[in-house]
């Protein structure tokens, strides 16, 4: 007998799916700007987590920050739209969960950076309760 992906055995809230919103992933693929792309479609975290990866490898922590903190708060509204209540399960298996994971793990790590630690820590945490997958693919574990 299988599970589905991130069932709380012991009666939890049920796993939220986002829907999938191809344009922005397609165009992002094709090799349209970030930027681009984010002012297309400024609701999608995984544009906004694209940028904040893009920064932090450029060393440009402050963007990374604020384009994650972007993602976030974005992704928050869909996943609230989509009937989640502020806690449980996003699995890192669903695709269009990923770029919220990928904004929530980008701000924690900015945050780090920048000395905020009670933020970084309540992000790692939110990250790990979320999806293990997500934070053991996200954090190199």
């Amino acid at each position: 007998m299988t599970t589905p992906i991130d069932q709380n055995l012991i009666g939890g809230p049920a796993p939220t799916f986002l829907p999938d919103d191809p344009a922005p992933r397609e165009a992002l693929e094709a090799g349209t700007d970030p930027y681009v792309v984010a002012a297309a479609h400024p609701t999608s975290s995984l544009v906004w987590s694209v940028l904040a990866d893009q920064a932090h490898a450029e060393g440009r922590t402050v963007e990374s920050y604020a384009f994650a903190r972007v993602g976030y708060h974005r992704g928050l509204d869909t996943l609230r739209r989509n009937g989640w209540k502020g806690h449980g399960p996003v699995p890192w298996e669903h695709e269009p969960n990923r770029g919220f994971l990928r904004c929530l793990h980008a701000l924690a790590r900015a945050a780090t950076l920048i000395g905020e630690e009670d933020e970084a820590t309540r992000c790692t945490l939110f990250l790990r309760d979320s999806s293990a997958a997500a934070a053991a693919a996200l954090e190199g574990r």
